[in-house]
């Protein structure tokens, strides 16, 4: 156990005192990991149990919505979240999003019909707007950014786990259960964690004297909103040039011109943009933008090319990322170590995106006879790349602001990461849909269309009732559309390389000797925490 370390600072009315305990700092970390798996869970579990929940309450015109209605709620109320845990305290607005979350799983689980199920997955993605946020920023009220570091592979597993476990598990509880208990399984758990998190964490109570900034909040959900909107409709249930994306286009970008306009003039702005004149929090939130657009990416397309090409199993369909997983897990753990030690950490951001890239690249070469290991091989090294950027971003973001903006910093970072996932399965699912599309008219003519006429992603049953020649066509139109989705993967993620390039490495508060003033870039002073 390390030697307490204090760091004589003058005092912050604004700042968290944190329980100075480091075992009851173990339990706190405890219930945060198993309400991050929460949040991460969720999406994969009910994803397997879909086609079941389909069969028994019908509705399947309106199964995206499903996702669909998860996705926004949590997109949207992200920044809120983080906005009300900086007003009015850390601990009650995480427990109240975890009470949120259980309802609506409960609802969930309950629904008798699709309507009532969207309505009820919205309830819940309210609440999962503000775990991860929540789990953030309490672990950056907890814990010093030089301590930090030791805790990113914690996450890093948490994560990997959740992607690896979600079908697997999703899939048992389904099949001996019943899909309602997808749902169900999250009320222990939360329950275990929410108990935990009453006793164990202590931060000091506040209260705002400011009003919320209704206006922002409004007009910023109508902007995620139609963003979303637009990213999930676009190229599916609508043409890119359609009317209806055109007005969700507009509507969104008049309503974010207006929020950044009004977050000027609010008392207490839901987003103060005075964090965004950090260098280093503006180049991480543009980094995590582009990780997420290609991670859920790379998480999308590689377990379908290695079940419709490589004939994988889509029963393991997790197990299929371990390479990738894997590799980020271990690095991960590297990089916060040696961040930990050396305070040091550009290196990271650098290297990881150079990885990214060339990760991509080698995916994109994949065609009909490449083999698993090779597969495997290449998504090692993206996984490296994703390893050395996935906590990293979060932990010079958080870094670069003061302790009073740590919520909204957690939440912006989270936010642009989220919606660098919705712009990536979009633009490279519709990118993969059309070379799909023409490389099966091309090599099965009127049959190749009508083949993938309806989605360009055909199911293992579907795929098995191909005659041989549209089958074999299908697989090379699947290594065509896997080509372009992650050759434009890797060109995006230059945007990532050449951010980290400008990073400015400031020394990391709570350890070591104390940081010079750097001017904007500087955040608060640290905290006094015991290191764990």
């Amino acid at each position: 156990m390390a030697d307490t370390q204090t760091v004589e600072t003058k005092p912050d009315k604004n700042e968290a005192k944190p329980d100075k305990k480091p075992r009851s700092v173990r339990v706190v970390l405890l219930a945060l990991m198993i309400t991050m798996m929460l949040a991460m869970l969720d999406n994969m579990i009910v994803g397997t149990a879909m086609p079941t929940i389909v069969g028994e309450l019908g509705g399947l015109e309106h199964l995206s919505w499903v996702v669909t209605a998860y996705t926004l709620a949590t997109a949207a109320a992200t920044p809120i979240w983080g906005k009300l845990g900086d007003m009015y305290g850390r601990k009650a607005t995480f427990m109240t999003s975890i009470v949120i979350f259980l309802i609506g799983s409960a609802l969930s689980g309950m629904a008798q019909n699709m309507g009532q199920l969207i309505g009820f997955r919205a309830v819940q993605g309210l609440g999962a707007g503000g775990l991860m946020v929540g789990v953030m920023a309490i672990i950056g009220d907890l814990i010093p950014p030089r301590e930090r570091g030791k805790y990113q592979g914690m996450m890093a597993g948490v994560m990997a786990l959740a992607m690896i476990g979600g079908p697997l598990v999703g899939g048992t509880i389904t099949d001996n259960w019943g899909w309602r208990w997808s749902f169900y399984i999250n009320l222990p758990l939360g329950i275990f964690a929410f108990g935990l998190i009453s006793v164990v964490l202590h931060l000091p109570k506040k209260r705002s004297k400011a009003g919320i900034d209704y206006l922002g909040v409004v007009l910023l959900t109508v902007g995620i909103t139609a963003i979303v909107l637009v990213t999930t409709w676009g190229g599916t249930q609508y043409a890119w040039t359609s009317a209806r994306i055109m007005e969700l286009i507009g509507i969104g970008v008049a309503s974010l011109i207006g929020f950044v306009f009004w977050q000027t003039k609010a008392a207490e702005p839901v987003v103060p943009l005075h964090i965004f004149r950090s260098r280093n929090f503006t180049l991480m939130s543009l980094i995590g933008f582009i990780t997420g657009f290609v991670m859920f990416g790379a998480t999308l397309f590689l377990p379908l090319y290695q079940q419709s090409v490589q004939g994988a199993s889509a029963t393991n369909s997790g197990l299929l990322l371990l390479p990738m997983l894997g590799a980020m897990l271990v690095t991960s753990m590297v990089a916060g170590r040696v961040t930990t030690n050396t305070g040091k950490y550009k290196v990271f951001p650098v290297v990881g995106s150079t990885l990214m890239i060339v990760g991509l690249y080698l995916l994109s070469t994949m065609d009909t006879g490449t083999s698993r290991f090779t597969s495997g091989v290449f998504m090692a090294v993206v996984g490296l790349g994703m390893g050395c950027l996935m906590q990293i971003t979060m932990l010079v973001a958080q870094n670069s602001v003061e302790m009073k903006d740590m919520g909204v910093a957690s939440s912006s970072t989270t936010l642009f990461r989220t919606l660098g996932s919705s712009f990536g399965v979009a633009i490279m699912g519709a990118l993969f849909n059309n070379r799909v599309q023409d490389v099966m008219s091309q090599r099965a003519g009127s049959l190749g269309s009508k083949i993938t006429e309806k989605s360009a992603q055909l199911d293992a049953k579907s795929l098995e009732k191909l005659p041989a020649v549209a089958r074999e066509a299908y697989q090379h139109a699947v290594s065509a559309g896997v080509h372009s989705a992650f050759l434009l993967g890797s060109i995006v993620a230059v945007g990532a390389l050449i951010a980290a390039v400008f990073v400015k490495e400031v020394t990391l508060r709570g350890a070591g000797p104390a940081a010079p003033k750097t001017g904007e870039d500087e955040g608060a002073p640290a905290p006094v925490v015991e290191a764990v």
